[in-house]
């Protein structure tokens, strides 16, 4: 457990740039912020090996099973947390500067449907929905009404989202009157399929192991992320973004995926810079004890979702980040824990900092 004399972050806080380097003020140029430099090169990167593996498979005569392994490596294993959080962070501050607007569709639309999102959905699902719901009743994606260490109810939500996800954010946007969004969600889904149409007209098996696979792969992936942030709702202040969200500290997650432990703090500012996440963290810090959040430490949201469909409590406490330096009883964690992973009946009003 940590104390807060002892509380150290092993996060990043800074990217490491070059200020007086010919690229880092070429990059300036185009992008808004010095600090998303990190993210111009993972772009760079996946562009030069990704994109030209995925136009290789469509080749006439080069497909190979033997070939989709090492794909999948990559797309899985090296660049997927990284592009996810990457897409993340652009739809909530854009990379590039107005002047050239027209770039900041690269992510979401060129790469995005080789990690299985579909272009423009993420933005509209995420940013449109369920920001400003909060994990509430009307948040498309909310687990309150599950129980959340049951892997059936797990299955019942991921079941939902991929049957009619993209159908009721439709329907979502447009009962609230955003006409905008609502075309966004629906164009994306279907230049997904028109693309994975043309896809299957030249190859079956290339478009499986380009677009179908990571598509799947990356919803469950979602959805399994999306029920760890929200996992531990407390039900008496379900709105409260202290009792509503965890945070994830000193993982080796948040040095691949830019700080997306922290939750918390995410819903508190969702446009508050990923660098800043350890740092707002360390000020706030006796608001979270108040609040009783919750933190772990050394463990991501994907692990949090496991060891809650194992209904392994004892060791999440083993994670527990005890911030006011108190040594609660192990049991004691555990019922905090279990007690936060209920179904609940009712929503509340929107999130107050």
């Amino acid at each position: 457990m940590n104390s807060p004399a002892a509380l150290h972050i092993t996060d990043p806080m800074e990217p490491v740039i070059d200020p007086d380097s010919p690229l880092t003020r070429l990059a300036l140029r185009f992008i808004r912020d010095a600090r998303d430099i990190p993210f111009l090169k993972l772009a760079a990167l996946q562009s030069v090996t990704l994109l030209p593996f995925a136009v290789y498979f469509f080749l006439p005569g080069r497909f190979a099973w033997l070939l989709a392994l090492p794909y999948w490596g990559l797309t899985f294993a090296v660049f997927l947390a990284p592009y996810t959080l990457m897409l993340h962070n652009t739809s909530h501050r854009r990379l590039f500067r107005p002047k050239w607007d027209l770039l900041n569709q690269y992510i979401p639309s060129v790469l995005g449907p080789l990690f299985g999102q579909s272009p423009g959905t993420y933005y509209a699902h995420h940013i449109g929905m369920h920001h400003p719901e909060n994990n509430l009743e009307p948040d498309l994606s909310s687990t309150m009404h599950y129980q959340r260490d049951s892997f059936i109810d797990f299955l019942r939500y991921y079941g939902r989202f991929m049957y009619r996800g993209a159908y009721d954010l439709i329907r979502y946007f447009r009962r609230n009157n955003r006409p905008k969004l609502a075309r966004q969600a629906l164009v994306g889904e279907l230049v997904w399929f028109a693309l994975a149409a043309a896809g299957l007209a030249v190859s079956w098996r290339a478009t499986v192991v380009v677009l179908i696979v990571p598509l799947f792969v990356i919803r469950f992936l979602m959805m399994a992320g999306n029920w760890g942030q929200h996992a531990f709702v407390d039900a008496q202040a379900p709105a409260n973004c202290y009792r509503n969200s965890i945070t994830c500290i000193n993982s080796s997650y948040n040095r691949r995926a830019f700080n997306d432990g922290y939750h918390i703090g995410h819903h508190l500012s969702a446009t508050r810079h990923w660098t800043e996440m350890p740092a707002d963290l360390l000020a706030t810090r006796e608001r979270y004890i108040a609040e009783r959040a919750i933190v772990f430490s050394k463990v991501d949201f994907f692990l949090v979702w496991l060891f809650l469909m194992l209904k392994r409590y004892d060791w999440l406490a083993r994670c527990f980040v005890s911030l006011d330096g108190q040594q609660r009883p192990r049991q004691e964690i555990i019922d905090l824990l279990r007690s936060r992973t209920q179904r609940i009946a009712s929503g509340a009003q929107p999130c107050q900092p």
